[in-house]
């Protein structure tokens, strides 16, 4: 299956049609082994095995201070790699969806009502609309947060939400969807927006 997003359009805020048809497969391309290769180190990762004392080489081994014989292999349980990335604060007003597991603890199941900001590195409304949806969340003073999905790090994500134009903003509330917008979106129709996902 081949995903097509559409490039962000500069005036007004909304997006265009796909004008580049070759750039956006390269890029959906790039999206999906990006996914795939992640998928492929988490399933390796996860077979990763403590290596015998024996068998650990210097490079990787350390030695004890009180007996040379004795080595601590580099994947030894004190050193194993962490399962998930640390979580940003609570008290943030924004955080970045580190993977699949965490938009749902974070987004999903969160007691309060998420903003979900799915953008790109290359989009320039994307870059404009943040700041002022952060503007506009931290106004309601810890009653809503704000999950920012890059789409090219999380395509299943934007699969699974049926992105297919950024900046997109889906609103979800005991994780339901109740509201959502495309394109770039001024102050007052920010405030508005934040407002009635809230219940204001």
């Amino acid at each position: 299956m081949t995903l097509f997003f559409t490039a962000c359009g500069t005036e007004g805020g909304s997006t265009s049609v796909v004008s580049q048809g070759r750039a956006q497969r390269q890029r959906s391309s790039k999206m999906a082994h990006r996914l795939l290769v992640r998928r492929m180190w988490t399933l390796s990762a996860q077979g990763i095995r403590c290596l015998p004392a024996s068998a650990a080489s210097s490079s990787f081994a350390t030695s004890s201070p009180q007996s040379g014989a004795t080595r601590a292999s580099f994947l030894s349980p004190s050193h194993a790699l962490p399962r998930s990335l640390p979580h940003t604060s609570r008290r943030g007003v924004s955080f970045n969806v580190q993977d699949h597991e965490d938009f749902t603890v974070r987004v999903i199941n969160s007691e309060l009502p998420v903003l979900v900001d799915f953008h790109a590195q290359w989009c320039g409304p994307c870059k404009i609309l943040g700041p002022r949806l952060e503007k506009a969340i931290a106004k309601q003073k810890g009653r809503v947060a704000m999950a920012k999905v890059d789409i090219d790090d999380h395509t299943d994500l934007a699969i699974e939400y049926g992105v297919s134009a950024v900046p997109t903003v889906i609103a979800i509330r005991g994780g339901d969807v109740v509201d959502q917008f495309v394109g770039i979106k001024d102050d007052d129709e920010l405030d508005s927006f934040v407002g009635r996902v809230i219940g204001q």
